[in-house]
């Protein structure tokens, strides 16, 4: 962290073309606008590429998947590329059933990915090792896997800056390695914090002086204000937590980020 990738998303008000699935799509367009950036949510295939190459950084989301989403993602994905346009991928339930495989694997031989983010399962199986991916939940067997050795190998494998998220989340790109350990165990009741997370990604690498610094900010971020919002509404419920999220990613700062933030870096 650098100390001033909030303010920096807030000065440039990057554009953030989500393509992302509609059981969390209104709180990852709420969170990208809670941390500064602003969100745009298309996914016609007609406008999907001419959106991607205006934007500040495209996230793909596969939460739910059809035929018609991954034709725009692909379309999207492209353009974006084209134009050095940051894209952040969320392999959503990747390891869970042949179609999310087939899709993850397509869009990774097709696109340039700045940004890869998922749970441990889905990571392992972006890495190419064995996973079983509980719906979209880390599968318990896949808990064994070493999650800095999965991410370096699938940021070694892709190019790219990978995030496992989980009780301790972790962040490299193939060298760097980074350990974010903010949040509460609450947020897993909460859902899409994963999604809402892939879209503050996107914000702030299309923000951003150096990526790898204002994903591990993202990161932190994202923890943080699951903890604020557990210490001022955690005893009203599920329900409050998740608008506490979003009010306590609207009123972060850097100042707070730096003080709150727990995060150790290796290599």
């Amino acid at each position: 962290m650098t100390g001033n990738e909030i303010e920096s998303v807030r000065k440039s008000v990057p554009l953030v073309h989500c393509i992302t699935n509609y059981v969390t799509v209104n709180d990852v367009a709420n969170v990208v606008l809670a941390c500064g950036g602003s969100p745009i949510m298309t996914d016609d295939t007609g406008e999907a590429a001419e959106i991607a190459a205006a934007s500040g950084a495209v996230v793909l989301n596969i939460g739910t998947l059809n035929d018609r989403t991954v034709s725009a993602m692909q379309k999207a994905g492209k353009a974006a590329n084209q134009n050095a346009v940051p894209v952040v991928f969320d392999p959503v339930g990747a390891g869970a059933s042949a179609l999310r495989n087939r899709t993850v694997e397509k869009l990774l031989a097709e696109l340039d990915f700045t940004v890869i983010r998922g749970n441990l399962s889905e990571i392992s199986f972006v890495a190419g090792i064995k996973a079983r991916t509980r719906g979209v939940d880390a599968g318990e067997a896949d808990r064994k896997n070493d999650a800095a050795a999965v991410a370096r190998a699938a940021a070694k494998k892709y190019g790219c800056i990978v995030v496992v998220t989980g009780a301790e989340d972790v962040i490299t790109d193939g060298e760097k390695l980074a350990r974010v350990k903010n949040g509460v165990p609450e947020m897993s009741r909460v859902t899409g914090t994963g999604c809402m997370l892939s879209g503050m990604l996107g914000a702030y690498a299309a923000a951003a002086q150096d990526v790898f610094s204002a994903v591990v900010s993202a990161v932190a971020g994202m923890g943080i204000a699951g903890e604020i919002a557990y210490e001022k509404n955690g005893g009203a419920g599920t329900g409050s937590l998740r608008t506490g999220i979003i009010d306590a990613l609207s009123r972060m700062d850097d100042e707070t980020l730096g003080k709150r933030g727990r995060v150790t870096y290796e290599g």
